[in-house]
């Protein structure tokens, strides 16, 4: 080490401070860095913003006060407080049958989808060839399922000629007309939407490929069976998907729409056998021009979905099970 350098290591305190001590420039402060973010957060956020109040928002806002009003598209709006509220569960024979037949609908279309998706999953899930191949042809149904195209062809299907009856005629069973018939209408509408549970299942598959192989293999080693590995180990770490599973198909149910209209030709026949809740909001809203009526029926069945919703979640507690509980 150089002289130089010892006395500088060695030099007292006084000294170096006595030494010109260079000031370096600085930017701007962290407040205003902070700021700068935050206006260009919100910078990008502005069209989703904006389409949330300009599309959602204000006509939810609407809405709620047409459905006080007696309103026929001409003419302005005439208030008239709840008596569209009153006129649907007093006067209304329809409405009752709808939210009947609605409930019916969704009573069996959500268990069912829920039992095929998770089925096929389970059997994909056992190291198939040409997964992806198997995959994919299960999830097409529910791209197209909800398309008019699909009903269409659902009506043919379902129809004196179609193939349902073909088929029945190879057994020497005397086929009808599923569509027409009062009895068997619902039931086909509700075989078209359990055909579509290809994104639930996917959805499945991917939970199932998350269980570790080890869970499995110890439980057969201690003697446990197919079924009671699938009930102890399987169903409790899927539960928080069925859970997500089971509340949107309950949405979705609930809000059918295409399916009924395009079989029954927008009437919910026969006899208003398929005539689900949103069919008959249509209804009203389109063809009678009855937009204030629309609108209270609109508000009901979010009411609806939003309690059906909270009583899922308040189920929750009791079957869906967590990896930190």
């Amino acid at each position: 080490m150089s002289t130089l350098d010892a006395s500088d290591d060695q030099a007292s305190p006084a000294t170096m401070s006595a030494r010109p001590v260079r000031v370096i420039p600085q930017g701007r402060s962290g407040s205003a860095l902070k700021k700068a973010d935050n206006r260009a957060a919100y910078l990008f956020l502005l069209p989703w913003l904006a389409g949330i109040l300009l599309i959602t928002t204000l006509p939810m806002l609407a809405s709620l006060y047409l459905s006080f009003t007696n309103y026929a598209v001409i003419g302005l709006p005439a208030w008239i407080g709840l008596d569209n509220y009153i006129r649907l569960f007093t006067a209304d024979r329809r409405f009752i049958t709808s939210i009947w037949v609605t409930l019916t609908y969704v009573g069996w279309s959500v268990p069912l989808v829920l039992l095929f998706s998770l089925a096929i999953a389970v059997a994909l899930n056992r190291g198939l060839r040409g997964l992806a191949i198997y995959r994919s042809l299960f999830y097409v149904p529910s791209l197209i399922g909800a398309s008019v195209g699909i009903g269409l062809l659902w009506k043919e299907v379902f129809g004196e000629r179609g193939v349902v009856n073909d088929i029945l005629g190879w057994f020497g069973i005397a086929g009808r007309g599923w569509i027409n018939n009062p009895t068997f209408a619902l039931p086909s509408v509700i075989a078209l939407n359990v055909w579509t549970f290809g994104a639930s299942m996917v959805i499945f598959l991917a939970a199932l490929r998350q269980i570790p192989e080890s869970y499995y293999e110890a439980a057969s080693i201690d003697g446990a069976n197919a079924w009671q590995r699938f009930r102890r180990i399987t169903l409790p770490l899927i539960a928080p998907v069925i859970f997500f599973n089971t509340v949107l198909l309950l949405i979705n149910s609930f809000q059918s729409f295409t399916q009924a209209f395009v079989v029954s030709n927008g009437r919910g026949g026969p006899v208003d056998s398929t005539l689900l809740y949103s069919l008959y909001l249509y209804q009203q809203a389109f063809q009678q021009m009855q937009m204030g009526y629309a609108s209270a029926m609109a508000w009901i069945l979010l009411i609806a979905i939003g309690i059906a919703t909270a009583l899922m979640f308040w189920s929750s507690r009791y079957w869906v099970f967590y990896g930190d509980r």
